[in-house]
C-alpha cells in the first residue's frame, strides 16, 4: 500500500462514517405514528438537516423552529431555521433559546413536541442562569473549553447554568407529548450529555457542578448554579427519547470500505487528545512490529470518543489534530503506518477544518517547510501545521455530528 492508496482507504471510511449518520437516513424511521400537528423544536450542528428530514416525511400539519451552526442551514419551507455561533454562543443563540422557549411554553396537551437534537447545541441554544450575563456565559464556554475538562463535566456545569437545560426546555413543554430525536456527539451516548440535555432529566446537582468549577479553578458567581429538572419530575411523563444515530453505528458503517482486518478499540475514548496519540503510536509501532498478541498486519485500528484539550499556546487546533500531531511525533516516521483524525461534523476545534492525515514522511516534509511539530504542540497549532504540509482534511459542513473519528493504517511488514 503506498500513501496515495492509504490516504484515500482513509478518507473513504470517514465519508462513510458520516454518511451512515446523515438525517436523511437516520430520521424517518423514528418519526411518530400519525398525522396530526407537529411542532418542532431543535438545537445542534445537525439540527437543520433534521428538520429538512422531517418535513419530507411528515404528512400532516407541521411548525417549529431550530437553531444551527452558521453554514449549516438546510432548506425548510414550514420550520424556521436561524443560525448562530458556534462553540462560543453569541446574541443570536439567545435569542433563538428565548423564542424556542417561548414557543414550548406556548404548547397545550393537544400538541405533540418533536425536539430535534445533536452535538453543538450547548453554545446554539443559550439561555443563561438568572444573573448571569451573555459575557459572562461566553466567558464561561472559554474557559471550559480550554481548561481539559471532559464534555460530560463541561456539560454537567452547563446544565447548572442556564434557564432552558438539563430537562428545562422538556418541563417547559408540559403538558404537551414530547418525542426527542438525538444524534449522539459523547461518549456513552448518554441523553443528558448531548447539547446538555435540554430536554431529559439530569440527575446531576448544582453542588456537582461546584465541584467540576473547583478542580479546573474556573471563577465563577455561586449565584448563578441552580438546579436542574430531575428524572423523576412529573413533568416529564409524556417524554420519548431515541438516539437516532450514534458513534459506533457510525465506526462500524466505516469497517465496511476495507477488506484489512479492522479492530474497533472504543467509540468512547476520552482523556487528552496528545496522551492518546502516543499511546496509540505504541500500540501501532507493537502490531507494525508483529509483537502484539492479538492485531497482526495488515489491519486497522478505528476508534471514537471525543477528547480533551488543555489550552497553554496561541496556534490554531483542535482535538483531532492535537491527536494527529503527538501521534506522527511518537510514530517517529514509522514505515507502513497511516493515520486519520477528524471531526465528524467537519470542525475541529475553532477552524472550519475536519482533521488532518499523518504519513510516515509527515516529519521529514515538515522539517523540509520549517515547521517543528514539537513546537506545534506545544502551541496547540495542529491546523497551522498540517495546513503547511498539505495534509488536512477539509469537508465543509457535513450537516452530522457523531463525534471524532480516529483511523490507523498498519500495513503489511516485509
Amino acid at each position: 500500500m503506498n500513501a496515495q492508496d492509504a490516504k484515500n482507504l482513509l478518507e473513504r471510511m470517514f465519508r462513510a462514517a458520516v454518511a451512515a449518520a446523515q438525517p436523511q437516513v437516520v430520521v424517518p424511521p423514528f418519526l411518530p405514528q400519525g398525522r396530526g400537528r407537529l411542532v418542532v423544536l431543535g438545537a445542534g450542528k445537525a439540527s437543520a438537516a433534521m428538520a429538512a428530514a422531517v418535513e419530507k416525511h411528515w404528512q400532516g400539519e407541521l411548525a417549529g423552529l431550530v437553531v444551527t451552526r452558521d453554514g449549516y442551514s438546510a432548506p425548510c419551507r414550514q420550520i424556521e431555521i436561524i443560525e448562530a455561533a458556534h462553540p462560543v454562543p453569541d446574541d443570536r443563540s439567545m435569542t433563538a433559546a428565548t423564542r424556542i422557549l417561548t414557543v414550548a411554553e406556548s404548547l397545550t396537551a393537544d400538541d405533540h413536541a418533536l425536539v430535534l437534537i445533536s452535538g453543538g447545541g450547548s453554545a446554539l441554544l443559550c439561555l443563561p442562569a438568572e444573573g448571569m450575563t451573555l459575557e459572562d456565559k461566553q466567558q464561561m464556554n472559554r474557559a471550559l473549553l480550554s481548561s481539559g475538562a471532559t464534555i460530560s463535566e463541561m456539560n454537567t456545569v452547563r446544565r447548572h447554568l442556564s434557564r432552558i437545560k438539563g430537562g428545562r426546555l422538556a418541563a417547559a413543554c408540559y403538558p404537551a407529548r414530547v418525542t426527542n430525536l438525538l444524534i449522539s456527539d459523547v461518549p456513552g451516548d448518554d441523553p443528558a450529555h448531548i447539547a446538555s440535555g435540554v430536554t431529559v432529566g439530569d440527575a446531576t446537582t448544582a453542588a456537582d457542578a461546584q465541584r467540576i468549577l473547583a478542580r479546573y479553578r474556573i471563577a465563577y458567581n455561586p449565584d448563578w448554579l441552580s438546579e436542574s429538572i430531575k428524572p423523576d419530575d412529573p413533568k416529564l411523563a409524556q417524554v420519548e427519547t431515541y438516539i437516532v444515530a450514534a458513534p459506533i453505528k457510525s465506526l462500524q458503517a466505516a469497517v465496511t470500505e476495507t477488506d484489512l482486518p479492522v479492530h474497533i478499540l472504543g467509540d468512547a475514548l476520552e482523556g487528552e487528545a496528545k496522551t492518546l496519540g502516543a499511546a496509540h503510536a505504541v500500540l501501532a509501532k507493537q502490531v507494525a512490529a508483529g509483537q502484539h498478541p492479538v492485531f497482526k498486519p495488515p489491519c486497522v485500528l478505528l476508534s471514537g470518543g471525543e477528547t480533551t484539550v488543555t489550552v497553554r499556546g496561541n496556534g490554531t487546533g483542535g482535538r483531532n489534530v492535537e491527536y494527529a500531531l503527538a501521534l506522527a511525533i511518537a510514530l517517529e516516521g514509522a514505515a507502513g503506518i497511516y493515520a486519520l483524525a477528524a471531526d465528524t461534523d467537519g470542525v475541529d476545534g475553532m477552524a472550519d477544518i475536519a482533521g488532518a492525515f499523518v504519513m510516515p514522511d509527515t516529519l521529514s516534509r515538515a522539517s523540509a517547510a520549517a515547521r517543528d511539530a514539537a513546537v506545534a504542540l506545544d502551541n496547540n497549532d495542529g491546523h497551522g501545521f498540517f495546513g503547511a504540509i498539505g495534509d488536512s482534511l477539509i469537508t465543509g459542513p457535513t450537516h452530522t455530528n457523531v463525534n471524532d473519528f480516529r483511523a490507523v493504517i498498519i500495513a503489511a511488514t516485509r
